[in-house]
């Protein structure tokens, strides 16, 4: 990774923060994408070495091309790209806010496809690497998680036809599918009844909490390799082998589950989860606008 250029979206708090610094330790420049220019530039005035940061939506075509223009004028085409960027919401969907529902695809979805868009000719130019986050949700879709399983899903699917389509081209296409990471989207889903006694009824080994640090090395690990997947924790990979079973297993549970549960704590939608759910929440509606601290 040494002199290389990696572009991380997500990159105010979280997994992208934890994976631009270990980016960095491994030798590597960094560009930090987000909606909180103070948090971005904090992070990126945190870091030991080379970091640049552009406030942008990743939902907007025109802003993502035009931050995708800069960088590459100003510091470089880059040779890693990370679609990080995620938000989440939880609770009955005929409850869901169709706003909110809707604001989780667009972000974890057809914002990775822009971000992937608006990078590709440098990756193409470097011959790079394109590492999609996912979750365990993509395969093992839970119930009180529509928008957000719907959206890993479709992110998994993106990334493993973008990887079919360029691999012939030298660009290389992973996808991380990840468990439960130490973020605050996690920390605000335990405050929920409903989705704390979801993961509380899951095997030991799969309601175990990682650190961000722990999986960011791991996800930086794998971007070194040029892995066409990467699983935190690594056991993770096993559950491929019994992917056709989960959904009925899921649905068997929920059905024997859900009642119990229900008469125990009140289901409800909870918005969107976590500081930078909300953080993306204020901007999309229009929050007071700061001066600008990043490039």
């Amino acid at each position: 990774m040494t002199g290389r250029l990696a572009v991380v979206t997500g990159a105010a708090r979280g997994l992208g923060a934890g994976m631009a610094r270990e980016l960095v330790r491994h030798g590597a420049r960094v560009v930090l994408l987000g909606r909180e220019e103070e948090s971005l530039r904090r992070v990126a005035d945190s870091l030991p070495g080379e970091a640049h940061c552009f406030e942008t939506d990743v939902t907007d075509d025109g802003t993502m091309a035009q931050v995708a223009g800069r960088v590459e004028d100003r510091i470089g085409r880059p040779s890693v790209v990370v679609a990080n960027a995620g938000v989440a919401e939880g609770g009955p969907f005929g409850e869901s806010d169709p706003a909110t529902w809707r604001r989780v695809i667009e972000v974890n979805l057809i914002g990775s496809a822009i971000t992937a868009r608006a990078f590709l000719p440098g990756l193409l130019a470097t011959r790079g690497y394109f590492l999609q986050i996912a979750s365990t949700a993509a395969f093992g879709s839970a119930p009180m998680m529509s928008a957000y399983c719907a959206s890993k899903a479709g992110a998994e699917a993106f990334a493993q036809s973008l990887r079919a389509e360029l691999a012939h081209q030298g660009v290389g296409v992973g996808v991380g599918y990840l468990s439960w990471t130490g973020t605050d989207m996690i920390r605000d889903a335990d405050q929920y009844g409903v989705l704390r006694e979801l993961r509380a009824h899951m095997p030991p080994p799969a309601r175990r909490v990682y650190p961000v640090e722990t999986v960011a090395a791991w996800m930086v690990a794998a971007i070194e390799r040029r892995a066409p997947t990467v699983y935190a924790p690594p056991w993770l990979r096993l559950t491929q082998l019994v992917r056709p079973a989960l959904p009925p297993l899921v649905t068997w549970l929920s059905k024997r589950e859900l009642p119990r549960l229900a008469d125990r704590t009140r289901f409800e939608a909870t918005g969107l989860l976590g500081a930078g759910g909300r953080a993306d929440q204020t901007a999309t509606a229009g929050g007071t606008r700061r001066s600008p601290r990043c490039d």
